[in-house]
């Protein structure tokens, strides 16, 4: 098990816990082939597979095989279990072709889910995105050293979205060849608009930023003949850089891991946790209006159950390049088998279709373009492609 086999799972590094998947990716490999069921065989990590916040017991790993799960089920369900059992694991099966694997170890539980949360934290960090989870901001507030754990573009784009919160209009550099500024803010005012430009170092706590990059800063933006800069950093300043400062405080400012947090303490609670009440209720109502008329692309479906067959609609009613807000709305049944347990149903698209816009029924999806241009969205429970605009079929008959 490498190094960390002889660590309690609470010292466990991210490194231990990779090493401890490999480890039981490589011995559910070795028994698989042993057994010759390792045919289209395989491991996701449950980021890869949900894009969505991790529950309180986290999936350690998902092992899928496109044939051979009805065995492994069927026939070695003992001996894979007791595999599982030998290094403190268990599964579950999620589809036909996908098994979960587990803990009940409360140690490593724990460490599990700190590490796949901060996985997950990670991947909100997306330039493109115009609406941001509450977490993503209430997790540094929670853990401010894992700043420093962000790549510097990472820190860069969340101070972007930052600031975007607090209400000033923002620009994002490239991220090289910037010229000295990482951020530009703008901030309306009658006397005219407030020209911001910042300089940000994601540093570890020992490495100080000195006098000569604060000057810098300091210089373009007079060059620029902007009215504030503000610098930026993980770690702390030189008594060099602070005297300077001190001399010019209304025109830049220094900021530290600290101000940091407190920034984002105040980005949770500017953040709407009410997704609806980002888009008019007139507006999605005539929305509703015109795709029962004449619809299109912007309503999609998806089907659940494992021998069931459930469908489920929406409306994407607003997207950027990789997400999207999709409004949950209902079905209609066209016909049944007498029973109300089998038929074809259809979104439904009526002027009761609106009782559903609200904090529960407007969700925020990653948005997906395929290969073929095709478009899928996912919201953490259910896939939605494109609705084809048939009926489809519904079978509550297990």
């Amino acid at each position: 098990m490498g190094n960390q086999a002889s660590k309690h799972p609470s010292e466990w590094t991210d490194q231990d816990i990779e090493r401890e998947i490999l480890h039981l990716h490589s011995e559910i490999k070795s028994w698989a082939e042993r057994l010759d069921v390792w045919y289209d065989c395989g491991f996701s990590s449950p980021l890869e597979k949900s894009r969505c916040e991790p529950s309180s017991l986290p999936v350690v790993t998902y092992f899928f095989s496109e044939w051979g799960i009805d065995r492994i089920i069927c026939e070695l369900e003992v001996e894979f279990s007791r595999l599982l059992e030998g290094m403190g694991y268990w599964f579950e099966q999620q589809d036909n072709v996908t098994l979960a694997i587990y803990t009940d170890d409360e140690e490593r539980v724990a460490k599990f889910y700190e590490y796949f949360h901060w996985q997950w934290v990670c991947s909100l960090l997306v330039e493109d995105t115009d609406d941001v989870y509450e977490e993503l901001y209430s997790h540094f507030v929670r853990h401010p050293n894992d700043l420093h754990k962000l790549h510097w573009r990472d820190f860069e784009i969340l101070l972007f979205r930052i600031f975007q919160n607090h209400g000033y209009k923002t620009l994002l550099g490239p991220g090289r060849g910037d010229g000295g500024v990482d951020l530009r803010l703008w901030q309306e005012n009658p006397l005219g608009d407030i020209m911001t430009v910042i300089q940000v170092k994601r540093y570890s706590p020992r490495n100080k930023i000195d006098l000569v990059p604060v000057q810098a800063l300091y210089g373009v933006s007079k060059v620029e003949g902007e009215n504030q800069a503000i610098f930026v950093t993980t770690s702390s300043y030189t008594p060099a850089a602070r005297n300077f400062a001190a001399r010019v405080p209304t025109e830049i400012l220094l900021a530290e891991k600290e101000e940091v947090v407190a920034w984002c303490q105040k980005a949770t609670n500017g953040v709407i946790k009410d997704k609806s009440t980002l888009m008019a209720r007139e507006a999605v109502e005539r929305l509703i209006l015109s795709l029962a008329q004449y619809p299109d692309a912007r309503i999609v479906h998806g089907t659940w159950g494992y021998d069931m067959c459930h469908n489920r609609y929406a409306l994407v009613i607003k997207e950027t390049r990789h997400a999207a807000l999709l409004f949950s709305i209902g079905n209609r049944k066209i016909s049944n088998d007498g029973y109300g347990t089998s038929g074809m149903e259809v979104p439904l698209l009526d002027a009761t279709t609106i009782n559903n816009f609200n904090e529960s029924g407007v969700r925020r999806a990653v948005r997906y373009v395929h290969n073929d241009g095709g478009v899928s969205y996912w919201d953490g429970e259910q896939c939605y492609m494109p609705w084809d605009r048939g009926q489809n079929r519904f079978n509550y008959i297990d």
